[in-house]
């Protein structure tokens, strides 16, 4: 294979969708495994949707997933600009070709008069389509003289270009995931190439950027794939090579039907974008997956597996065993649906993936009221119910009683736990612990089940209870090894406080 560029090309008008990180990713999973480019190209040419601070956005986003461009703005790699808006002069020259070539147009229709023919056709319960079957009659150069065109120009009349789309031709191009498609020509509208403000539109600047760029892969989503025909149209106007295509399937909503929106993650709970994002116009906050406490690593395998199958019944997939398994080909065709709880299961599985020392800091940083508890006492803790956590603000729930004692107690479990002996059996539980070495919770183990068997009283009659009084639920880790952490005294104090109380 010749080599491999691809290119990820958002527009800076908000927050990155997670649609838009899964377009990035297969981009960047693509690049790796052929060695290759992975280009960032930010598509400003609409400078009315612009919103400050997306960009910056974009490439935070990128790099938090792990997925860091190789070329882009402030990464040159001999093909800047890598803003649009920056690569404005290169735009007119080829709308400007095409004009001179024939194969393009200027249009002076106003919006008034565009807008006559849209409500006139609209009562005849028809579309208004600029193109073959209506262009000769219409307000563009094709009908005008070249002096009428030139006095037009002069005058600063404002004007735009449109592309000559061919009639009664039909098209057929191929899609590495869509397989051979084909179009008539005659159901295109002749596409507006470049605009009265000097911009082009996203077609122009899209092909002419990919050609100079020397990208060999457009790899895009599904939404894009009525443009395909104006594409390959236009490479074939500047007989250019056109790179190969694929087009992505849809990210749907988990129930009912449509893409992810954000609508839809407000409504059920979960983000949609992969870092918070401030709207500078509102001050709305939207919430991202960074800081609601998933990992990179979850964001990455959830979305690898949106749309894609790796052929075998494998789940976890590192960013390296991807690079390895991605294949364009098992991209599926369907919208892929999107599953808030499977993505949960993602980030309980990284949970226990964290190194114990580096999930304690992260803790820590969350809770300052641990700010005077050794780190180590805190390391061991954190060891104890890291199983049972899906994210880093689970911790708490799971472990604050091995910093404090509970301050209240579950009903249910009371209920349940406490019998009319409980309060015998703590008081003759308090003494043998009295009386036990603390050197380690296998010792308070043996002696404590030993002293059980002995009683012949049934082991749940003293094990609930215990958890109650040192937890303050029927939840948590081994008792014993809660037992060893907080200490003979403190021990003792929770079972002799429970027992006054409940029993």
């Amino acid at each position: 294979m010749a080599s491999v560029r691809v290119r990820f090309a958002p527009s800076p008008t908000g927050p990155l969708h997670i649609g838009g990180v899964r377009t990035a990713l297969f981009n960047y999973l693509f690049a790796k495994q052929h060695q290759g480019s992975f280009v960032l190209r930010i598509e400003d040419t609409d400078q009315s949707r612009y919103v400050e601070g997306a960009e910056d956005y974009i490439i935070e986003a990128l790099n938090w997933c792990g997925i860091p461009f190789d070329e882009g703005p402030g990464k040159d790699g001999g093909y800047g600009p890598y803003r649009q808006s920056e690569r404005q002069s290169i735009y007119a020259k080829y709308a400007q070709q095409l004009v001179d070539e024939g194969k393009a147009y200027y249009a002076f229709d106003s919006q008034e008069e565009l807008q006559s023919l849209r409500s006139s056709y609209e009562a005849r319960g028809e579309t208004f389509i600029y193109n073959w079957h209506n262009r000769t009659s219409l307000n563009n150069s094709l009908n005008l003289s070249d002096e009428d065109i030139q006095t037009r120009l002069d005058s600063g009349l404002d004007y735009v270009i449109r592309f000559l789309s061919p009639a009664d031709r039909t098209l057929t191009f191929s899609d590495v995931i869509r397989g051979e498609i084909s179009i008539d020509t005659n159901v295109l509208d002749d596409k507006v190439l470049f605009k009265s403000d000097g911009m082009p539109t996203y077609h122009l600047a899209n092909i002419v950027d990919d050609h100079l760029m020397e990208i060999s892969h457009v790899i895009r989503g599904e939404e894009w794939l009525p443009s395909l025909a104006l594409h390959n149209l236009l490479y074939e106007a500047f007989d250019w090579k056109a790179p190969v295509f694929a087009h992505l399937p849809l990210i749907l909503k988990p129930t009912g039907k449509g893409k992810l929106s954000k609508r839809d993650g407000d409504k059920m709970g979960f983000p949609v974008f992969p870092l918070e994002w401030k709207d500078p116009k509102d001050g709305e906050i939207s919430r991202g997956y960074r800081e609601s406490g998933y990992f990179p690593e979850t964001m990455i395998n959830f979305l690898a597996l949106l749309g894609w199958n790796p052929g075998s019944e494998e789940e976890f997939f590192t960013l390296e065993d991807l690079v390895k398994s991605f294949d364009l080909e098992r991209v599926q065709k369907g919208g892929a649906r999107f599953d808030p709880d499977k993505t949960n299961w993602f980030n309980h599985h990284y949970m226990q993936e964290q190194d114990v020392e580096q999930l304690t800091q992260k803790f820590w940083a969350i809770r300052p009221e641990l700010e005077a508890v050794d780190l180590g006492y805190i390391q061991l803790v954190i060891a104890l119910v890291q199983e049972r956590a899906t994210f880093v603000s689970d911790l708490w729930n799971l472990s604050h009683f091995f910093f404090q004692a509970p301050g209240q107690f579950d009903e249910k479990g009371i209920r349940k736990a406490v019998k009319d002996d409980t309060g015998s059996i703590f008081k003759e539980l308090s003494e043998i612990v009295k009386e036990l070495s603390f050197d380690n919770s296998d010792n308070i183990r043996t002696k404590v089940k030993n002293w059980i068997g002995q009683k012949e009283i049934g082991f749940g009659r003293v094990m609930m209870p215990l958890r109650m009084a040192l937890v303050g639920a029927l939840q948590g880790p081994d008792v014993f090894d809660i037992m060893f952490m907080i200490g003979k005294d403190e021990s003792l104090t929770r079972i002799k406080a429970f027992a006054a109380s409940y029993c």
